[in-house]
């Protein structure tokens, strides 16, 4: 098996990577019993730093737990690498970019409909998740409401600016609890992710409505990053209608520009006058602005529903492989609305090492709610080819 990159120092080197929850009651800032590695206060550093980060359990990205394998699934990016380089415009990198390049942010109003004034691009949706938390949440007073289990750095945001974590969860079906309003009153910030990682589940568009409705006193952020993947879903166009919403978007994904870090926030002009209070001077880098313009070329858009199309798929057909395993072994798919699938088993860690066996290297978590569930990214036919031959190979 071929190896591939990882980080310098990989915190684990087999291909299903265990990562902790953040959305556990026990990962939040609200009862200080987080799943940690305790540092002393020995050296300097640590002398000097915030005493609740000497306590905090970093986010394990994917590059940063690393991994064997010459099949990369744990990660939901895309197999596919679009940049035109040669048609790239770079001879102005001794001069500072603009803070929001207007042909990127004109580009991004003309495929998202959304207005100019009403959209910031950002390093990634990750940026943008830290801006909102920075610009609106008091250190040590306010919190920020998460569903899960869900994406991680809602709640790590929060906890590096002590901002404490309202850790709510999501029904058994993965939908917003009926008791939704109640339990999210007194936070700031109202993450709400959808299609929701890593279950792929969706929320439908009239219940976030009533979410966005039932709590006027707080920002409602709808995560976007796969809505490429199911766009009727999408809130965007309610900004008209509520100050109170944002939408974070990305091309990481659909757009298979993973690492240049472009990510955009939807929203009134209200709440993107103070967020240019606390952005970067330089946000968005030369290169990943022309980049991004090149991805959203009429060319680009069209290239990425084509692919869109290829990726739904190979999902498709990996998730009829992991249902007929599942039936046989015990276990359950949930149906995808993303570019992965989210499979629970019965024996996870048969599953496991079978991955780990054949160089494939997909996601585990140690969420109670998902200790048996592994997540797999939608990628190309050939290594869908042997991810269903695999699990195919398992029948009696």
């Amino acid at each position: 098996m071929s190896q591939a990159p990882t980080s310098p120092a990989p915190m684990s080197n087999v291909p299903v990577t265990n990562i902790p929850s953040t959305n556990c009651a026990r990962n939040t800032l609200d009862n200080n019993t987080l799943d940690n590695v305790n540092i002393e206060p020995t050296n300097l550093a640590a002398r000097l730093a915030r005493p609740e980060l000497l306590e905090l359990t970093p986010y394990q990205s994917a590059r940063r737990l690393g991994g064997r394998g010459d099949i990369w699934i744990n990660a939901n990016e895309s197999p596919f690498n679009n940049v035109a380089v040669t048609e790239l415009d770079l001879s102005k990198l001794n001069r500072y970019p603009e803070c929001q390049p207007p042909a990127l942010i004109n580009a991004y109003s003309q495929y998202s409909g959304v207005a100019e004034s009403k959209i910031v691009a950002s390093r990634g949706a990750d940026e943008a998740i830290e801006l909102l938390i920075r610009a609106f949440c008091i250190p040590g007073i306010d919190s920020i409401a998460t569903f899960g289990p869900t994406y991680g750095m809602y709640a790590i945001s929060a906890q590096t600016f002590n901002v404490g974590v309202k850790a709510l969860s999501l029904t058994a079906e993965y939908g917003l609890p009926a008791d939704f309003a109640t339990a999210a009153r007194g936070a700031k910030l109202v993450f709400i992710c959808n299609p929701n990682n890593p279950t792929g589940t969706v929320i439908d568009k009239a219940r976030i409505e009533q979410a966005i409705q039932a709590l006027p006193d707080a920002i409602v952020i709808v995560d976007e990053a796969y809505i490429e993947f199911c766009p009727e879903y999408s809130v965007a166009d309610l900004l008209q209608s509520y100050p109170n919403l944002v939408v974070l978007r990305t091309l990481s994904k659909a757009f298979a520009l993973a690492g240049a870090r472009c990510g955009f926030l939807l929203a009134n002009e209200e709440i993107i006058e103070i967020i240019m209070r606390v952005i970067a001077p330089y946000p968005v880098p030369l290169p990943v602005s022309e980049v991004a313009v090149q991805a959203l070329s009429p060319t680009g858009i069209a290239r990425m529903k084509t692919q869109v199309k290829a990726l739904n798929t190979q999902g498709e057909r990996l998730a009829v492989a992991l249902n007929l395993y599942c039936e046989q072994w015990g276990g359950a798919v949930l149906t995808p609305n993303g570019n992965y699938v989210l499979a629970e088993f019965d024996d996870v860690a048969k599953v496991a090492k079978l991955l780990i066996d054949n160089g494939i290297v997909a996601r585990a978590y140690k969420d109670p709610r998902l200790a048996k569930a592994i997540r797999f990214s939608f990628s190309s036919q050939a290594d869908t080819d042997r991810l269903v031959s695999l699990f195919e190979s398992q029948k009696l």
